[in-house]
């Protein structure tokens, strides 16, 4: 019997209904949720805004690359608190003003409830430097992203 190969690449999809000016309900794959403007910008916060869905997204992907890479060195991170945050230069999405880089500085802290050593947890921190698609992407289009990673253990 052949060897099976995973496809390198592949296609995701999304899908965005948008019934109102800020409100875009998003559809991927059985999964459906909202991104909206907070009232104070003129949405009806029924969901986090874009550059904060972004943002949200680094989170999510530093937590399941982490896990990948911990896994791979045989450590045990445990559980991940992360905490982002991000200088964001509102000029370009208040029309003020063309912005090459909005995302200018990302701060991570993220906290492994592990059994796992510090100097681990940094070999943990660099795999997922290598790997993290958000992450590149973020540092791709020049964002600094500075992290801290800390064991409960130390």
């Amino acid at each position: 019997m052949g060897e099976v190969r995973m496809k390198t690449t592949v296609k995701q999809r999304a899908h965005g209904a948008c019934p109102s000016h800020s409100r875009s309900v998003i559809s991927v794959r059985d999964q459906v949720f909202q991104i909206d403007e907070p009232a104070e910008r003129g949405g009806g916060n029924t969901g986090p805004a874009p550059t904060e869905t972004a943002l949200a997204a680094l989170i999510g992907c530093t937590n399941v690359i982490g896990h990948k890479c911990a896994q791979k060195l045989g450590l045990d991170i445990g559980h991940l608190a992360i905490t982002a945050v991000c200088d964001f230069d509102r000029r370009g999405v208040s029309l003020a003003e063309e912005i090459d880089l909005p995302f200018t500085r990302i701060e991570l802290t993220v906290k492994a409830d592990g059994p796992v050593s510090e100097t681990e947890l940094q070999q943990v921190a660099a795999e997922v430097a290598k790997f993290c698609p958000l992450a590149k992407l973020y540092r791709g289009a020049g964002t600094e992203i500075i992290e801290n990673w800390q064991s409960a253990n130390t």
